[in-house]
């Protein structure tokens, strides 16, 4: 992708942007044709990544990282040791992950206890939730403790980390999961940021033309690939067997002028 000299002009990528931590997570469920992921189209006025599909995500907040969030599966430390980092920075991420893809699709990676998930979040009283969780009139551990509910941490798999590149004016530091679809629970209404969402085929957005096409960015795009490779009862298993690698889009110059390469060394 070519690099135009106004965007030079403007952003100085030898003087970056510091990028905020962030996750984000791949929802998928089985489909007639194969396997499926959840994306959501942000809206057209957004400043970051405006029009694109993107998966359930953002930033970390200073609540995730509450160290009294009800907890049910693998250990923090396992993350830590998949993300390479620490143990509470890797809790928080995992928190991030499930507060914001309740918040953004509704689909709530919770349940009781160990052994079960909530079944239907698909009430005013789960949509108001929502809503506080996005106001930050509450954190997602004082909600769980008040509904009796714990994170199935379990039910995520950490699967690749992404930076965004250092000419943007806004970039994330962003840890991807993948999590299946719970049984019996429906995507939910959509928030302020997107106007549109859809599941789609993994299989069928695979070359560069048709992520652009469908209007996704590298790493949508190159985590769906890698996804095609397998089937949603396998997921979580590859996923906790996997290294998470990093990819660093970044300004490399040719003699045709500034390019935008992707350095994506293993995603490709």
């Amino acid at each position: 992708m070519r690099v135009p000299d106004t965007l030079r002009s403007v952003v100085d990528p030898t003087d970056p942007v510091t990028p905020r931590d962030a996750a984000s997570v791949v929802v998928v469920r089985d489909g007639a044709d194969g396997l499926e992921a959840y994306l959501m189209r942000r809206q057209a006025s957004m400043a970051f990544a405006a029009g694109q599909y993107v998966f359930p995500g953002g930033g970390l907040d200073a609540s995730d990282a509450e160290p009294d969030v009800p907890w049910a599966g693998p250990p923090a430390s396992r993350f830590a040791e998949q993300l390479g980092t620490t143990e509470a920075h890797a809790r928080a991420l995992v928190v991030a992950a499930v507060r914001e893809t309740f918040e953004e699709s509704g689909v709530l990676l919770a349940g009781p206890d160990e052994t079960s998930v909530v079944d239907d979040v698909s009430g005013p009283d789960w949509l108001a939730a929502r809503r506080a969780l996005e106001k930050h009139e509450t954190s997602l551990g004082a909600w769980l403790r008040e509904r009796g509910l714990v994170l199935r941490a379990d039910l995520l798999g950490a699967w690749s980390r992404w930076i965004t590149p250092a000419h943007s004016h806004q970039r994330y530091d962003t840890r991807f999961f993948v999590a299946r679809m719970p049984v019996g629970q429906e995507v939910g209404d959509l928030p302020g940021e997107a106007d549109r969402c859809v599941w789609v085929p993994v299989g069928t957005l695979l070359s560069p033309e048709q992520a652009d096409a469908a209007g996704l960015m590298p790493p949508q795009h190159q985590t769906l690939r890698q996804l095609a490779r397998h089937d949603a009862d396998e997921l979580l298993e590859v996923a906790h067997g996997r290294p998470v690698l990093l990819a660093e889009p970044r300004l490399v110059a040719d003699d045709d002028g500034v390019w935008l390469e992707t350095d994506l060394g293993e995603y490709e």
